[in-house]
């Protein structure tokens, strides 16, 4: 209650301060849901403001939901508010779209998913409107906004980084490949990508997918290995990429594997990085698997088993942090 009331007292406050032509103060730490329309439609996303009030302007991390979840559901389950609040960027959860309120939401990312790809919903022009609307509410240093997401939500970050890539700074998608070879980028983009071989949904190796849960949907997913090189390739990094050696998990991830797997350095000093691992499912490296079981109870295992071989939220800030969209994209050290 105290956080929704917080989020209408900021968005009230920015809306009178802008009208005014006055600059506006920070929102205190918390959570913010806002709403604007695009498209016809009432498009919503949640804002958490980290602990850190030193950082003025603000980096911004996108995190897209996989396909079914909601804002929330990210929000809950890739636990990146923690790493926002360490390392002080605002992190940012939009909501797909869908036919049930707040349910089932997903992402048009060129050839799916679902609600959003039959419905033709403008994704890339909402996530640019996504950014301006943010800025109403809070300072964001729009040099270094980044994207990530999970599965139909990593799609959507390869979709962006296509599509507008002039909107983000770098990608680190998870467990979700980009669907439309070839492409046509319009700019180089680091990427770092986190893909189990053992996900038996977005196939690491390629191919025709299992149905979504309850429909006969079925997505054709490329080899990752192929993605990642198609783009090493065309953002001028070395043909052959530098396999560092793997990290093996401990306690109920000890039969697990994490391989770095890194071409560069590349074109405008950039790199593109895959983890490779292995024992892992359709997870969120360091996701709270306990909210999966809670969410979705003995369907939770369609996704295979979860891990802590890696932190997502740590190898993903590490690595986008490093970049900018201001002419040279990497950050001097």
């Amino acid at each position: 209650m105290a956080s929704r009331l917080l989020g209408r007292i900021a968005c009230a406050g920015s809306i009178v301060l802008f009208a005014l032509g006055l600059s506006y103060a920070e929102p205190p730490p918390g959570d913010y849901t806002f709403k604007f329309r695009h498209g016809g439609r009432e498009r919503s996303y949640i804002v958490h403001v980290p602990r850190d009030t030193v950082t003025n302007p603000w980096p911004v991390v996108l995190n897209f939901h996989g396909g079914g979840s909601s804002a929330a559901g990210q929000q809950a389950y890739s636990r990146l508010d923690e790493t926002a609040d360490r390392e002080g960027f605002l992190a940012v959860y939009p909501n797909g779209t869908g036919i049930f309120g707040k349910r089932l939401l997903t992402w048009n990312a060129g050839t799916c998913c679902g609600y959003a790809l039959n419905n033709k919903v403008d994704d890339v022009g909402f996530v640019s409107a996504l950014i301006d609307d943010l800025e109403k509410h809070a300072p964001v240093d729009r040099a270094r906004v980044y994207a990530t997401g999970l599965s139909n939500g990593a799609m959507m970050a390869y979709w962006i980084a296509i599509k507008s890539p002039d909107l983000v700074a770098a990608i680190a998608p998870v467990a979700g490949a980009q669907l439309e070879l070839p492409f046509r980028p319009k700019t180089p983009v680091p990427i770092l990508h986190i893909h189990s071989v053992d996900d038996t949904r977005a196939l690491y190796r390629g191919g025709l997918g299992p149905p979504y849960p309850l429909t006969n949907i079925r997505v054709q997913h490329p080899a990752v290995e192929e993605v990642l090189s198609r783009w090493a390739a065309y953002d001028g990094c070395p043909p052959t990429p530098g396999i560092d050696a793997p990290i093996h998990g401990s306690g109920s991830s000890a039969s697990h594997t994490a391989t770095r797997m890194t071409y560069g350095p590349c074109k405008d000093g950039i790199e593109v990085v895959l983890w490779k691992l292995t024992g892992a499912g359709h997870v969120w490296p360091g996701g709270a698997s306990d909210y999966l079981d809670r969410m979705l109870g003995s369907q939770s295992k369609i996704l295979g088993a979860p891990t802590g071989v890696i932190d997502a939220n740590t190898q993903i800030w590490q690595f986008v942090s490093r970049y900018h969209t201001n002419f040279m994209r990497q950050l001097p050290d």
